[in-house]
């Protein structure tokens, strides 16, 4: 069922154009992403969805009865609230009836002192206290104190003042709050800003079990992948639709650009010709020849030429260079240990942190929010001083050091005046053609900084320390506020750095993509593991797997399960019937096998054709007539709805004969020993 439609959407401010002639459909249950760069329109499309923005033309369709819950960038709460106060505040009609029942309780025993009759009363109470029930009265609040436990709000954290928090503690507090709404359409900007691993996998999830639609802005590749199952792309102003993840819109992506580069290069092959045999007409000098080619000319001039498309691989390129090569050792750190405050109010951060950075090594570290990475950094660039241990940076090392905030940016300056003032060996031209790849053209070199937003000061940030010539990078959350061309861009640049970087990141297709290595920071000092993310979860798992193992060991022995069987299997006459036995047995569950690859395989090919069939209509849904035509496209949905519940039955049937075969197979292994 369609939820939410649109068709040509036009929107402005002023004489730029935002959203040009927008249109596409969202069904119920959908999983969308919005990407596209920063700047394509993504939230001013989102704030139309969510009614808080008009638009200039077009139709919108929403369903009437469906609840809409907005995430934004920036949420606001009252300061003077505690998280727990804001929390309650989703189930005010839930603590309204608790007030009330309280009342009636006062008035019903105040009515049996005086010895008056309380019936009116007790009624009065069933029927509130059956609606408090029938509307989870008796469980909120430990849903309230489950999705804060996921945000990484502890029992400490409900009662501190919203005023109080971070900008990524107010995030995850809205969020949270919307998470307990459940509005039928979930509407999303950037959610996973400020979220650690942990919360990210949580999140991830919920969403995948959520019985809802949403729609959300990312730029977090890894996430897109694990939630979406439809992507919108915002580029020029238009809005293109692709069915899957992330990963195979890349694909689709990819396979489009080079076909579009591919039209163009025939297409310039076929003008060249053309041209050609004019010019061939032309020089033979004939009358018939010249009106040829004069005809040739015609047919030439009103052919629509394509315009140059970037080629695949193509485009702006980025280096980070380093002025010189540092020692082998580029850092070594001992028994480092830092908090804050004094007792009995300290707070530790951590304590027992050994590194060692060896020349080229690239190393992401991860961790918790607020176990103090940032901190640690600190220590490396000096601008903090660890309690405990000590630390030596290599022979030769030159740091560059990317934080956050872009404290290193002067925001009385302006873009081009903090660039030349830091780099005086590049003339004006140099400087702003270097300026121009990082976005800042035109008259956007002449913004102030304190005017640029978070993603402009970031990429200039970054700029900055691609000219620094710095050998060891230290960069603290060096994606955020870049979209997904711009860490594409960085992604490649720090790859091919030969320099030592340090990083720390919870973008995981960064973390991936790559260290060598990737270290924990937990409270009690750095947890190594010598491969990328996902050797990282590989080593995690098998570590929690490892620990339950051991614990069921030790259950084990200590209900006396350690120790020999009390019967043995003795050998001689009836070993051989046993033989035959297990023969007989083999050959049947191979014939079984067999049956069962043939059921599957025919089971596979009609899924096969039910996708096809199903992706067939989705795509008449998008074509013009249909969009135009709520008879044809409501006739396309109701297709849909047969063919959906069909192919949801026959996966089942299909995991059913995977489980069968799986189970088959243990079985198998037991008797083989």
């Amino acid at each position: 069922m369609i939820v939410l439609s649109a068709k040509n959407l036009t929107k402005a401010f002023g004489t730029e154009v935002v959203l040009d002639n927008v249109s596409f459909h969202v069904n119920q249950g959908d999983r969308v992403g919005i990407i596209g760069a920063n700047g394509a329109g993504k939230t001013t499309l989102l704030n139309i969805l969510t009614g808080e923005s008009g638009f200039d033309e077009g139709d919108f369709f929403i369903a009437p009865e469906l609840a809409r819950g907005y995430l934004k960038q920036s949420g606001g709460f009252d300061p003077e609230s505690t998280v727990g106060e804001e929390m309650l505040r989703v189930f005010s009609e839930l603590t309204d009836m608790e007030s009330e029942m309280e009342r009636l309780s006062q008035e019903i025993a105040l009515a049996a002192r005086q010895g008056e009759e309380a019936g009116r009363l007790l009624d009065a109470y069933d029927k509130v206290s059956e609606v408090y029930r029938a509307r989870g009265g008796f469980g909120f609040r430990s849903e309230i104190n489950g999705v804060l436990s996921s945000m990484a709000f502890g029992e400490a954290e409900i009662g501190k003042k919203t005023g109080l928090l971070s900008g990524g503690e107010r995030t995850r507090l809205a969020l949270a709050a919307l998470l307990l709404r459940k509005p039928g359409l979930l509407l999303l900007d950037e959610p996973t800003n400020h979220l650690d691993i942990g919360t990210l996998s949580w999140l991830e999830q919920y969403l995948k079990n959520y019985v809802g639609t949403v729609v959300l802005i990312s730029h977090d590749r890894y996430f897109l992948d694990q939630t979406v199952n439809r992507i919108f792309e915002m580029e020029n102003h238009r809005l293109s639709v692709y069915e899957g993840n992330y990963s195979t819109f890349l694909e689709k992506k990819r396979a489009g650009a080079e076909a579009e580069y591919g039209r163009y290069e025939r297409q310039q092959q076929e003008i060249k010709r053309q041209e050609e045999m004019i010019r061939r007409f032309k020089q033979h000098g004939t009358e018939k020849l010249a009106n040829r080619a004069k005809s040739r000319e015609k047919l030439l001039e009103r052919v629509t030429r394509l315009e140059k498309p970037t080629r695949p691989g193509e485009g702006m390129k980025l280096a980070f260079r380093q002025k010189f090569k540092s020692g082998h050792d580029a850092l070594h750190a001992e028994g480092l240990a830092k908090g804050f405050g004094r007792p009995p109010e300290r707070r530790e951060l951590f304590r027992g942190v050994d590194l060692d950075l060896k020349s080229g090594e690239h190393v992401c570290m991860v961790g918790a929010n607020g176990v103090g990475k940032t901190t640690l950094l600190r220590i490396v660039t000096g601008d903090e001083v660890p309690d405990e241990g000590w630390l030596r940076l290599g022979h030769n090392t030159l740091i560059g050091y990317y934080d956050q905030e872009q404290e290193g940016l002067d925001r009385d300056k302006t873009v081009l005046d903090e660039m030349t003032g830091s780099f005086r060996g590049y003339s004006d031209t140099q400087m702003r053609s270097m300026l121009g790849a990082f976005l800042f053209s035109g008259d956007a070199a002449f913004q102030r900084i304190s005017t640029l937003s978070g993603g402009e000061r970031a990429r200039l940030s970054l700029l900055k320390l691609m000219l620094s010539g710095a050998n060891l990078l230290l960069l603290d959350e060096p994606t955020n506020h870049l979209d997904i061309v711009s860490k594409e861009l960085f992604e490649e640049a720090l790859e091919a750095f030969p320099g030592t970087a340090l990083i720390i990141s919870h973008d995981r297709y960064l973390l991936r993509r790559i260290p060598s290595r990737i270290v924990e920071l937990t409270a009690e000092g750095l947890v190594g593991y010598l491969g990328n993310y996902d050797y990282y979860l590989e080593k995690k798992e098998s570590l929690g797997s490892g620990k339950r193992y051991l614990s069921e060991m030790a259950a084990s022995r200590a209900g006396g399960g350690e120790g020999g069987s009390s019967e043995e299997v003795g050998a001689g006459a009836g070993s051989w019937s046993a033989a035959a036995e297990l023969r007989a047995r083999n050959k049947e569950a191979q014939k079984e096998r067999r049956r069962r690859e043939r059921e599957l395989a025919a089971l596979e090919a009609r899924i096969g054709e039910l996708e096809e069939e199903i992706k067939e209509v989705e795509g008449l849904m998008t074509a013009e007539e249909a969009l135009s035509d709520h008879v044809l496209l409501a006739a396309h949905d109701e297709r849909l709805r047969a063919l959906k519940p069909e192919l949801a039955a026959l996966y089942e049937a299909w995991v059913a004969k995977q489980e069968e075969a799986a189970a088959e197979g243990g079985e198998d292994g037991e008797g083989g020993g």
